[in-house]
């Protein structure tokens, strides 16, 4: 991303959303974006999957330049080289596990990148056994557990091995076990498959699966930490956060 500006509306009800935004994320890494409410989180990572366009600025993915996409484009970008998971599972209830997992390929129209429909079905059927669900993919969603469901949508997001999964609050719908195996699944997606996870949390301990966290403001990346405890991400986050008083001198040393 490069000097990447958002704006809604025009004159003095103008809202600037994202400020300028300079940012390069390399190949199999896991980033965290935290932030306060209104901060810019869903803005940025709208523009950063091609989902919303940049008043200003630029959006590339690898050596692609998004930004001057038409839809169609997008569109077919979106489908064979990105993949996403959200705290809704957006699974399709008529469908099967596997049909769901396979769904993205199936709508890329070639098996997705090339892909016959067999290696598709062995696709999905490593992933749903990397993911927990091995022998499940004849089930439908409404017999899975929410935990289980957001587990076939990691699948899912990953079956046309995209070049980046960008993930909108996947444990805000979890309880906290299951939320720490649904993070420690995107986290060995980077680790094992090579993946790389752009994920939107509000939550320290999510946050501390990445390899590097973001903190916007007003718009701006205002800090980042590298891989770090929860605890120290919370802190970071309440510093943030703080109205001008105590809290300021502290965050500013750190």
């Amino acid at each position: 991303m490069r000097a990447v500006r958002r704006q809604y509306g025009r004159g003095a009800t103008a809202v600037h959303a994202l400020r300028g935004i300079d940012l390069s994320l390399p190949r199999g890494s896991f980033t965290a974006v935290m932030g306060p409410s209104g901060s810019g989180k869903s803005t940025f990572l709208q523009c950063a999957a091609g989902l919303d366009l940049p008043t200003e600025g630029s959006v590339r993915l690898g050596g692609t330049e998004i930004t001057g996409m038409n839809e169609n484009e997008l569109t077919e970008l979106r489908r064979s080289r990105l993949g996403f998971v959200f705290q809704a599972f957006n699974l399709l209830p008529s469908l099967t596990v596997e049909q769901n997992v396979l769904l993205p390929m199936h709508l890329a129209g070639d098996g997705g990148r090339g892909r016959t429909a067999s290696q598709g079905q062995a696709r999905a059927a490593d992933l749903l056994a990397r993911v927990g669900l091995e022998g499940k993919g004849g089930r439908r969603p409404a017999e899975l557990s929410g935990g289980q469901q957001q587990r076939v949508a990691i699948a899912r997001a990953l079956v046309t091995r995209p070049d980046v999964v960008f993930a909108d609050e996947p444990t805000g719908a979890l309880d906290t076990t299951t939320a720490t195996e649904v993070l420690g699944l995107l986290r060995s997606a980077v680790d094992t498959l090579g993946a790389t996870v752009v994920m939107v949390t509000h939550d320290p301990a999510a946050a501390a699966h990445a390899d590097q966290v973001l903190f916007l403001a007003d718009g701006l990346i205002a800090d980042r930490l590298p891989r770090s405890p929860a605890a120290t991400i919370a802190a970071r986050m309440t510093a943030l956060t703080a109205p001008n008083g105590s809290a300021a001198p502290r965050y500013a040393a750190a």
